[in-house]
């Protein structure tokens, strides 16, 4: 086992986290954190313009999603040049020259007839939440009042544009504009909703919608996952007044759910609804408890699983995993995923998809003390020098 895996593992096995950042971490490590993941995915994925590329699509494309998310990671990281630049990219090419007017495009790339821009205008809610909450939190983090205005202009976009009262459910964040949205049954996202990030946007709108859709959020994941698993996608029946099977994808669950465990593994334990999201979620610990990968797909309603998950599901499971002491079952997951990661290096391996990589940041990250987040949704950065990184990524 490698230095850095090693040192994960044992910072895995030293107790629960604690109110501040996660002291097993820190002690483990000696006070010093490894941050070579995140500077090999900067170097290979985010262009010198700021713009976040997924090579592993036809159109070489950026998302709302990607630079969401290297926003929240160049925090973590206090990597102010590359904040700056990732936010510079999105406003100029996704929101028209500014965020505080219009919600991000989630898709831009190679267009079919040539060229290059928007493949889709309408934005992702799941991406616009990240944003407003990098933004917030680089202003407090950073000492910056610009980024908070731009971050409530943001925010005010999404509870006027993306946010809709649901009939017997109430107010609830949409996946796109209401504009676009359309019933009698309404798509809904669990991994959209990290109640961090709500928990965060309530401290900073008390009179807003967040704690109603953080309650909803909690009621939806415990009524679709009758196995144990988080859908994909689910909807809200208005005829029926509940929660139901989604009408285009059905009750599989893969690519999206499995971050609605690596949100839940990563709440601070005194979340009120920690308890009962992690009793809802069940599922894939029970899997990867009988020495399984997590599956690649599953049938939440039956709880037939198929396909072995990549590496990048393994690390997700890691909070999760943690969260609940299941020593083995983590450390058994921390053994599938590859030291070398691929990147840059000429004769390395090919590297990890964009998406698995993002899962093995939040992951890795806050097993290694990183970052953890409040009771009440603050980012906890551990800005301390970084270690030599082990992995060649």
């Amino acid at each position: 086992m490698t230095i850095r895996r090693r040192d994960a593992l044992a910072a895995a096995l030293l107790g629960p986290a604690l109110s501040a950042l996660p002291a097993h971490a820190q002690t483990s490590l000696g006070g010093c954190m490894p941050m070579g993941d995140w500077t090999s995915f900067a170097a290979r994925h985010i262009q010198p313009d700021g713009r976040v590329i997924d090579f592993d699509t036809p159109q070489q494309h950026s998302t709302s999603e990607g630079q969401s998310y290297a926003m929240f990671f160049a925090l973590v990281h206090d990597d102010r040049r590359n904040f700056e630049r990732v936010l510079a990219w999105t406003e100029g090419n996704l929101s028209g020259g500014s965020l505080a007017q219009r919600l991000p495009a989630w898709q831009w790339g190679r267009k079919t007839e040539g060229g290059w821009g928007v493949l889709d205008p309408n934005p992702a809610s799941d991406a616009d939440l990240w944003i407003a909450y990098a933004l917030l939190e680089a202003a407090r983090l950073w000492d910056d009042p610009r980024y908070r205005t731009l971050g409530r202009a943001l925010l005010a976009l999404v509870v006027r544009e993306e946010v809709m009262v649901l009939p017997g459910l109430g107010r609830m964040l949409l996946p796109w504009p209401k504009s676009v949205a359309k019933g009698p049954v309404w798509r809904l996202n669990a991994s959209y909703l990290p109640l961090q990030l709500l928990r965060r946007f309530q401290q900073e709108e008390p009179t807003g919608p967040w704690n109603e859709i953080a309650t909803n959020t909690v009621r939806m994941i415990g009524a679709t996952a009758p196995q144990g698993f988080a859908p994909d996608w689910c909807g809200w029946s208005t005829e029926q007044k509940a929660f139901v099977v989604d009408p285009e994808k059905g009750a599989t669950g893969s690519y999206d759910a499995i971050r609605v465990y690596l949100w839940a593994g990563m709440l601070h334990p005194q979340e009120p609804a920690r308890a009962a999201l992690l009793k809802s979620l069940y599922g894939p610990r029970r899997v990867v408890e009988t020495s399984q990968p997590p599956p690649e797909y599953v049938d939440t309603g039956t709880g037939v699983t198929r396909g072995n998950g990549p590496a990048g599901f393994s690390g997700a499971l890691l909070p999760y995993l943690k969260a609940q002491d299941a020593t083995a079952a983590l450390t058994a997951q921390l053994a599938r995923i590859p030291v070398d990661l691929g990147g840059t290096a000429p004769a390395g391996p090919k590297p990890l998809p964009y998406y698995e990589r993002m899962l093995l940041l939040f992951a890795q990250g806050w097993l290694d003390g990183r970052y953890a987040f409040t009771k009440t949704g603050a980012l906890q950065p551990q800005w301390r020098p970084a270690c030599p990184s082990t992995r060649t990524a």
